[in-house]
């Protein structure tokens, strides 16, 4: 086993790669860790791969994953989860804007106070307001979903003990919710740690209104999935019975009028058609929740990605 495994998720970033790469190495050196980087190229159009193929030539600590397609951050940090031999993982992007000298104290507070996670906190940001202001709304709606107190869930710069990123399945944009993951998983022991934030340097950025979107999406889908993923009857099931109970006693009801009073027809009364449709809702809601429980059941392959090189 390696001290360190660095994962490193990747888009149209040849300009700084050369950079981060000297940098990480510098540190390593220094601190006499083993190390590997995992470069994960999603699908890059620019020299990255390239780039990553040189690296991999002058040090074959440096390795490298290439998409064919652009999949997203989640599925770069999954397939880069997947091959990491580190007692320690580390995420960082590539953008230079998260700096290796963090390194050290992160593995020591993985290794030595025996955290199963450690999630950076970037205090003083770099970024545009329309940047910060969709992180700071995401990270105020994941506290309170999720419990955990972190003052920044989307931080690229993380540590986990190695067990952490093989027992955990990152996809979409749950990418920002690994910490969410990693609780849910049974790894509670969660800390973190105040790190420097660094301007851009090369190329802008890849952020988008279309990834607030998703990411509010995801938030909802990790937060039933996490309680109802595995057990979708509990959820369907309930719900179906309820309103399938409901439109029985309404039909219970009318019964009755219709056989004691005898006033009105049962189709003559509004309530009949309430009635009818609490009953057929609840059908399909329990249908749902037996064809989940069906699905729940067998296997996915929501991540299977193309890959189109491996360097190791």
């Amino acid at each position: 086993m390696l001290d360190i495994s660095v994962v490193v998720p990747l888009f149209n970033e040849d300009e700084s790669l050369p950079e981060l790469a000297e940098w990480i190495d510098k540190v390593m050196q220094e601190n006499r860790f083993s190390y590997e980087v995992i470069f994960v190229d999603d699908g890059s159009t620019d020299k990255s791969w390239e780039v990553i193929e040189g690296l991999n030539k002058k040090n074959t600590a440096f390795k490298g994953i290439r998409f064919r397609r652009n999949y997203g951050k989640s599925a770069a940090l999954n397939s880069g989860f997947a091959i990491t031999q580190g007692n320690v993982v580390i995420t960082m992007d590539a953008d230079l804007q998260d700096s290796p000298d963090e390194i050290p104290d992160l593995h020591r507070m993985i290794t030595e106070d025996k955290l199963d996670l450690v999630s950076g906190w970037k205090q003083k940001r770099f970024d545009p307001i329309t940047k910060t202001l969709p992180t700071k709304l995401f990270n105020w709606a994941a506290r309170r979903m999720s419990g955990i107190y972190l003052h920044d869930f989307n931080c690229g710069l993380k540590a986990y003990r190695g067990d952490v990123v093989k027992n955990i399945e990152v996809y979409g944009e749950m990418h920002r919710y690994i910490p969410v993951l990693a609780k849910w998983a049974g790894f509670k022991k969660i800390g973190e740690k105040v790190v420097q934030h660094r301007a851009r340097k090369y190329g802008t950025t890849k952020f988008g209104w279309e990834r607030f979107v998703n990411g509010f999406l995801d938030l909802l889908s990790i937060t039933f999935v996490s309680k109802f993923g595995k057990r979708p009857m509990h959820l369907f099931g309930l719900l179906g019975s309820l309103s399938f109970f409901i439109g029985f006693l309404i039909a219970l009801y009318l019964t009755y009028a219709k056989f004691v009073h005898q006033a009105y027809r049962m189709t003559d009364r509004p309530v009949f058609y309430f009635g009818l449709f609490f009953m057929v809702i609840g059908t399909q809601l329990f249908l749902a929740g037996f064809l989940g429980e069906m699905i729940s059941r067998t296997g996915n392959d929501r991540n299977n990605y193309q890959i189109k090189e491996q360097l190791d």
